[in-house]
């Protein structure tokens, strides 16, 4: 099967967005976002939307998965792969190229796996009953189910074994397997090397930047237009700890040395997913932040029909 889209993965900072707007300028196609975070209205600048990339030589570059809920919602892996399919039909349809732009992990995962497991509901009074079963006791329950849902399954995570045997015993209850479909997506993997150091000062300017520049003053709106506090710590990074700082929990020193840390932290983890996804069988094309673009598109653009 051909290529049909462009992933553009990479850590936190390594210049993703830049990338996927002259792509998508040069190759005819439209972006998607895979970030968990810049779905949410009005969490700008801690997300990094950057929007003014989105226009290359004057040409405003489309962009889906972008401020579709509100900071107070709840937005679910199955929300995206429900708006990933309704973008992605719609750029096709229009003979345009997707552009699959971002670091989530998990979203990046639902490009290659079967989620439909997702549909169904927790169940409160099993997990009470799960909860109460030892890690080998879990281990021999799990085995006692002759289906794809349980194996794999991480055997050292109580959590994860009790998710797949509430599966199970939904398909075993319900006597119907989930309907599955085949995914529609065949993605050209490209990531952006970060050296590590390289990237420890950029994400350090970056923040100085962010904060000399309304990121402090973002939360502000976001906690005077209703957002509480615990909503902030959830959302993470950014906003936990500047949520910590307007509640002088940490001084403005704290803030960017624990901020600058966790962000790094988060890079670490992010790049620890890509190399899983290889493992996986994923072949990312790795490419040096500083490539020629037009050395590029040149190479991609025998690859897709556009």
């Amino acid at each position: 099967m051909k290529n049909n889209c462009i992933v553009i993965l990479g850590p936190t900072a390594s210049g993703k967005t830049n990338l996927a707007c002259n792509l998508a300028f040069h190759l005819n196609g439209e972006i998607i976002s895979a970030d968990s975070r810049q779905v949410y209205k009005h969490l700008d600048i801690g997300t990094g939307k950057d929007l003014n990339e989105y226009e290359i030589n004057g040409k405003k570059i489309e962009h889906h998965l972008i401020d579709i809920v509100e900071p107070g919602e709840q937005f679910y892996l199955h929300d995206f792969i429900r708006e990933l399919k309704l973008a992605f039909d719609k750029i096709t349809a229009q003979n345009k190229l997707p552009i699959i732009c971002g670091g989530t992990g998990l979203y990046l995962d639902a490009l290659h796996k079967d989620f439909s497991y997702t549909q169904i509901k927790e169940n409160e009074s099993l997990r009470k009953e799960l909860e109460e079963l030892s890690k080998e006791d879990l281990i021999e329950k799990l085995k006692s189910y002759n289906n794809k849902e349980s194996e794999n399954v991480d055997l050292n995570s109580k959590k994860r074994m009790i998710r797949a045997i509430e599966i199970a015993e939904h398909l075993k209850n319900t006597n119907a397997n989930l309907q599955s479909t085949t995914l529609p997506y065949n993605p050209y993997y490209i990531g952006i090397r970060s050296d590590v150091e390289k990237r420890r000062e950029l994400i350090y300017s970056r923040l100085i930047a962010r904060l000399n520049n309304g990121l402090i003053e973002e939360v502000e709106s976001l906690l005077a237009n209703g957002i509480t506090h615990e909503r902030l710590q959830f959302l993470g990074l950014e906003y936990k700890f500047i949520s910590f700082f307007l509640q002088n929990k940490i001084s403005k020193e704290e803030l960017i040395l624990q901020l600058s840390t966790a962000i790094n932290q988060f890079a670490k983890r992010q790049m620890t997913w890509f190399r899983k996804m290889e493992k996986e069988g994923i072949k990312i094309n790795w490419i040096e932040k500083d490539i020629d673009i037009q050395t590029l598109v040149k190479d991609l653009d025998s690859k897709f029909d556009h």
